[in-house]
């Protein structure tokens, strides 16, 4: 009894022990597993913030749009700026005193000579009153004074989508300074002095800033609404015209998109202002469509007036004038004389152009006008006289082949025999060319955007960002 008592006893504390044994190492795979299952974890973790970062924002999750997969966006910011490198801009934050307080005092801006206040141009953010009255003109029509360029350029500035508050990632720098309605309010009547001084005072401000220290202004641009040359004055005599702004030292380093340039290779044309200012691609499309259609009972067109300063009783002016009243009314002659309203109102001079196969744009008060944006506007082929006019000026907008979609007569060339040699076949195809640049040569409502369509502005930008890249590289 006592031997098998012994035995019982022994093989019960055998089956305890090992019992015991097989708990311990239980304990031991549990705690192997749990560190090699964190260890794993967290490898996984980096691998898959390693494949996020490569594949720049996006997350994959199954789709039932594709039949396959759907990405969203996983870092908007860093997929904005993605989208938005090279073009990149940097705004100046300018004193108020140089755009701002420019048009609020705007009664100073207007001249006792004008019919009619500078004030009544600054609505709708610089486009001017809207043109109401016909179905035609529908909500994109306004009476744009043609030197409200700053003031338009500058809204839609506000407007586009790559702004930066980081001067460093910009690719370029934009100087919102009303350089020529700040000078308008001192052409006539004051001294050199007062007309410099804004120039002077905003390149002063500029130079002390850290965004002009990078690359000394090089990689700054500006607007006017003036042509080059009224900001190019050389002597301080008061009898001079214009301000001294470009040729100081420093300004020379920006570039002036003007509409019309001059001399310097730091001065580039864009055009005119017109008065369609579409909200949408389909009010571009809508009005192109209408041109096309329109009849044209007039060989060529003219708006303008003769010049009645002595010195330019033989100008080409007074010429085409008089070719256009002897030309047996293959030519449609409105005349802008100051004494009438024919030219103030933006329907007559569309209408114009509109009933017209060729419109003559001659040299003005200087070599550029706006009317030739307003007969392309209206699908008319333009007609210069000199190739100053377009051909040298709107390299950004206008074809380098100008014999695709305009006329030019040198000399004394006789206009009616020149444009009846134009074959109805070639007429035809100048006027299409002259269709499809009406995008390029149109400013949009600042408020809007188009979709598919590049406009006026988004052709300067464009061009502005290839010429900085090309001057900071140098």
């Amino acid at each position: 009894m006592k031997l098998y008592a012994l035995i019982t006893q022994f093989f019960a504390a055998n089956i305890k022990w090992k019992r015991q044994s097989r708990r311990k190492n239980c304990s031991n795979q549990f705690w192997f597993v749990l560190f090699f299952s964190v260890a794993i974890f967290f490898l996984l973790l980096c691998f898959n913030h390693l494949l996020f970062e490569n594949i720049k924002g996006f997350v994959y999750f199954p789709g039932k749009s594709t039949g396959s997969a759907t990405y969203f966006p996983g870092k908007l910011k860093n997929s904005s700026k993605d989208s938005c490198l090279g073009r990149y801009i940097y705004v100046h934050d300018l004193p108020k005193r140089f755009n701002e307080d420019v048009i609020k005092d705007c009664q100073l801006i207007t001249r006792p000579s004008d019919k009619y206040s500078v004030c009544k141009s600054l609505e709708n953010s610089g486009l001017g009153p809207r043109i109401n009255g016909s179905n035609l003109w529908k909500n994109s029509w306004f009476s744009t004074n043609q030197f409200m360029l700053e003031v338009i350029f500058h809204n839609r500035m506000r407007k586009y989508d790559c702004l930066t508050d980081d001067f460093t990632v910009a690719s370029a720098v934009f100087v919102p300074y009303y350089a020529g309605l700040d000078l308008r309010r001192y052409l006539w009547g004051f001294n050199t002095s007062m007309r410099d001084s804004s120039g002077v005072d905003l390149i002063d401000w500029l130079a002390r800033k850290p965004e002009w220290k990078r690359n000394l202004g090089k990689d700054h641009f500006l607007i006017s609404g003036r042509i080059a040359r009224d900001f190019r004055r050389k002597s301080n005599r008061k009898s001079e015209w214009g301000s001294n702004f470009r040729v100081l030292p420093g300004s020379e380093n920006i570039t002036m998109l003007t509409i019309e340039s001059g001399s310097s290779i730091n001065d580039i044309a864009v055009p005119y202002p017109t008065y369609f200012h579409p909200s949408n691609d389909f009010q571009v499309h809508e009005w192109q469509e209408f041109v096309r259609k329109q009849n044209r009972p007039y060989l060529f067109s003219f708006a303008g007036a003769r010049r009645r300063r002595s010195k330019q009783k033989g100008s080409i002016r007074t010429q085409i004038i008089d070719q256009c009243q002897a030309s047996n009314k293959l030519c449609n002659f409105l005349d802008c004389d100051s004494s009438s309203n024919n030219c103030d109102h933006p329907a007559n001079l569309i209408n114009l152009f509109q009933t017209s196969i060729f419109c003559l744009q001659p040299p003005g008060d200087s070599l550029t006008r706006r009317s030739t944006f307003d007969s392309i506007l209206s699908g008319c082929i333009p007609v210069f006289f000199h190739p100053g006019s377009a051909y040298t000026q709107y390299v950004w907008h206008l074809p380098k082949d100008h014999k695709k979609y305009s006329v030019l007569i040198s000399g004394n060339g006789r206009i009616n025999q020149t444009l009846l040699g134009v074959s109805k076949d070639e007429q035809m195809a100048m006027r299409e060319e002259v269709i499809k640049l009406i995008p390029r040569i149109l400013y949009a409502h600042p408020s809007s955007r188009l979709d598919t369509i590049q406009d006026a502005f988004d052709l300067a930008i464009k061009g502005i960002f290839k010429r900085i890249q090309i001057l900071t590289q140098n």
